[in-house]
């Protein structure tokens, strides 16, 4: 006899703008030690302000919040997947990496320092980069996840 799961849905919460991966964190590990019916958490950096929840009943997101710091409230109605697909496609990280860009260095030795992108390996997902701040420039190839875009530059 085979086993059914119970069809889930998506559901959307209210988040304190910036704080939306320390939610998503602090909220799998209450489902988790409270043994709730939560299949997914999903924090798109691209979406500020909102975390969506896939679970089988309003309820357990209801309960899942309750008390939660830098939560407000459960926004009304089910997400459509439709409006979700478009965060779950796996891109390469050195998309959008491109000669000239302004980047941060996120990890690593150099941590919170700027750099500006002087080669791109779309191969090895490697990006060589030269430090702004330094006193001389000296070429660093790093993995591109210890990079991100600077944006609003």
């Amino acid at each position: 006899m085979s086993e059914t799961r119970p069809r889930t849905s998506l559901y959307a919460i209210k988040v304190t703008v910036g704080q939306e991966r320390n939610v998503s964190m602090m909220l799998a590990d209450k489902a988790k030690v409270e043994n709730l019916s939560i299949a997914a958490i999903l924090a798109p950096t691209e979406l500020r302000g909102y975390i969506i929840i896939e679970t089988a009943a309003p309820h357990a997101v209801d309960q899942l919040i309750r008390g939660m710091r830098h939560t407000r409230e459960r926004v009304g109605g089910m997400v459509n997947p439709a409006e979700v697909d478009h965060y779950l496609v796996s891109r390469p990280v050195v998309e959008g990496l491109e000669l000239g860009t302004l980047v941060e260095v996120v990890a690593g030795p150099f941590k919170g320092m700027q750099a500006k992108v002087v080669r791109v390996d779309t191969s090895k997902e490697e990006v060589t980069i030269e430090i702004l701040e330094a006193a001389f420039t000296l070429p660093i190839t790093v993995h591109a996840d210890y990079v991100r875009e600077v944006k609003g530059v």
